[in-house]
């Protein structure tokens, strides 16, 4: 989580919301088991990209390293709870295990609106561990979007 919330400073430094995601290989049985092959932060303002979570950039990021769009044998950290489009991501990705920080109230897709990472109707299932340092998590947003609306912005 260390460098989820790395990434997530590095996106609040470019004036994009305080969101981090990293990618390891977590497969044991890997020759690479353990090393970060994504890591990434929000850039939706930067970018003018609505689909530029950091999680779905961290996908894209890991597909590319490892040549392949399944992710089976890996891990992501993420600073929030993923969205309904970064959480069926997760799911297409096949990746193994999610885990996040602070829950989102508004948008939390994994266990707080919506449990799409753990839904039987769908091809596979993602073990998802969430509060994972989500009081240093939602600080951090929390925080960001009180500067905000100080500053007349929504």
């Amino acid at each position: 989580m260390d460098l989820a919330i790395q990434q997530a400073a590095a996106a609040e430094a470019a004036g994009d919301v305080p969101i981090g995601a990293i990618i390891v290989r977590s497969d044991p049985t890997a020759a690479d088991a353990g090393r970060i092959i994504a890591a990434e932060h929000n850039r939706r303002i930067i970018d003018a990209d609505p689909t530029a979570h950091a999680e779905m950039l961290a996908i894209r990021a890991a597909a590319r390293v490892l040549g392949d769009w399944r992710l089976a044998g890996c891990t992501i950290v993420v600073t929030l709870e993923p969205c309904c489009m970064c959480a069926g991501a997760i799911v297409l990705a096949r990746l193994d295990r999610l885990a996040y920080g602070a829950p989102d109230p508004k948008a939390g897709a994994v266990d707080t609106l919506y449990r799409i990472c753990s839904d039987e109707r769908l091809n596979h299932r993602v073990e998802a561990i969430g509060g994972v340092r989500a009081g240093e998590c939602g600080a951090m947003l929390t925080e960001f979007f009180r500067k905000q609306r100080a500053m007349g912005k929504k």
